[in-house]
């Protein structure tokens, strides 16, 4: 029984691969074990905390692949010319949490596209293609844009170093929110940062490390320096204006058809204007998705989708969800990762979007179990 079932996994994930293939994308495949220093960095903390590690005498740590995504990338980066539409298929592994019943093994089947010459027609390209093979499961297609998000962040009236913790932290909503609250003077400056900061007396850094005593611990002088001239300098600044601090909340409140969300982001956008060319590509995307036969006026749009997904993910993003089935994790995935190829091709790029659905869950569906 447990054989047949697998079976019926294959043979649905060999007809979501050759649905890509037949769409023109070029196979390829991804050794099991990565290695593990580079990519634990790329893939952020969830995955750090569920990837599955091991030590190899010749090669290093090393990890079971997460997913397919980053090798690709690296291959493309590597090798690849352009532009170029990947698809590939096998198992990834990921640890869960202590009686979970998800699996820690499982097939994805994805498709990447390397393409500078539309990013928007790219977009909607893998997520029209995604809503075809998807299309008979009934199921709630979301999309978000984490690039509205970090325009917004950058267009802030703030140090560059407060820009920056909530640039690293949108993945983290909650330590995002708390950040966002302290730099807007809404919530207090953390006990033991007062203290420091108290003991520092607007004393200079170098003359505080000097007066501490002798150096312990792995952190070089220059970097404590640096850290506590950073907290100085952070104590020091105004506020966040609380307009701004509102016009984030706005952004991340949004929970409305993509049209609507539009609409409603070019509001936002007379008072907060870095998010202007975010809301242009958005804009031609949604036209691009129009074109393709998506509902535009149907298509849910949430500001703050994307957030607890995979870090490298820094534009449009998507997820299909199966409505009344809580029990089952999103059913496929994607979205856009600009800068992940500029880090995996040492300063080279090429806008690239891409997404994998999970064979065993469109299975699952189809049968009713």
């Amino acid at each position: 029984m447990l054989n047949d079932r697998r079976g019926r996994i294959r043979a649905e994930a060999d007809r979501l691969f050759q649905t890509f293939l037949d769409h023109g994308a070029l196979p390829v495949e991804a050794e099991a074990l990565q290695p593990a220093d580079l990519l634990l960095d790329l893939y952020g903390e969830d995955i750090r905390a569920r990837a599955f590690v091991t030590h190899d005498p010749v090669q290093g740590e090393q990890m079971l692949r997460p997913d397919f995504t980053v090798p690709v990338v690296q291959m493309h980066m590597d090798e690849g010319a352009e532009p170029a539409r990947y698809t590939y298929m096998g198992p990834v592994w990921r640890k869960q949490e202590p009686g979970s019943d998800r699996a820690s093994e499982y097939l994805q089947v994805g498709v990447e596209v390397f393409d500078r010459a539309n990013p928007a027609q790219s977009d909607a390209e893998v997520f029209a293609l995604f809503a075809g093979v998807l299309g008979d499961l009934n199921l709630r297609a979301a999309t978000g844009d984490l690039g509205i998000l970090m325009a917004a962040v950058n267009g802030l009236s703030t140090l560059d170093i407060r820009k920056a913790a909530l640039r690293r932290h949108i993945w983290r909503p909650r330590r995002f929110r708390q950040l966002l609250e302290r730099f807007g003077g809404l919530s207090p400056v953390p006990e033991s940062r007062a203290a420091l900061l108290k003991a520092a007396d607007g004393t200079d850094a170098a003359r505080l490390i000097e007066a501490a005593g002798a150096h312990v611990g792995l952190r070089e002088p220059a970097d404590i320096a640096s850290r506590i001239t950073a907290l100085q300098a952070d104590a020091a600044a105004a506020p966040i204006p609380g307009i701004e601090v509102r016009l984030i909340e706005d952004i991340l409140a949004i929970a409305e058809k993509s049209d609507t969300a539009l609409a409603r982001l070019r509001r936002i956008a007379a008072d907060l204007p870095a998010i202007t060319p975010a809301l242009d590509r958005m804009e031609a995307r949604l036209e691009a998705l129009a074109a393709r036969g998506i509902d535009i006026s149907g298509l849910d749009f949430e500001g703050s989708f994307g957030r607890t997904t995979l870090e490298y993910y820094d534009g449009f993003v998507f997820g299909f969800y199966a409505g009344g089935r809580g029990d089952l994790p999103v059913i496929a995935s994607g979205g856009r990762y600009d800068a992940l190829t500029e880090v995996l091709g040492q300063g080279r790029s090429i806008p690239a979007v891409g997404g994998v659905i999970r064979p065993e869950l469109v299975l699952a569906l189809k049968e009713g179990a």
